[in-house]
């Protein structure tokens, strides 16, 4: 779905281990531009949900052609690459 070139980072309060984290929050960053980012994005989340038994899985991407918010920013800085 996102290709071989992706990279993903989990970020937020699952890398707190004093957080009591319910989600987990992933953003992938993506070489190519995406044509429906918010599709992407959807299913992705879906995807891993069910691979991690419905956990609530918020998913950020990164691309070319995407506007850079600051969850970006907090994401590249503070996020670990899987």
């Amino acid at each position: 779905m996102a290709g071989s070139q992706v990279r993903v980072r989990v970020f937020g309060s699952r890398l707190d281990d004093t957080a009591n984290g319910g989600d987990i929050d992933l953003m992938l960053e993506l070489p190519e531009p995406v044509n429906n980012p918010a599709l992407m994005a959807a299913q992705m989340s879906a995807q891993v949900s069910r691979t991690m038994h419905g956990r609530k899985v918020d998913v950020l991407l990164s691309a070319p052609n995407l506007m850079r918010l600051p969850i970006h920013d907090i994401a590249f800085k503070k996020g670990q690459l899987l």
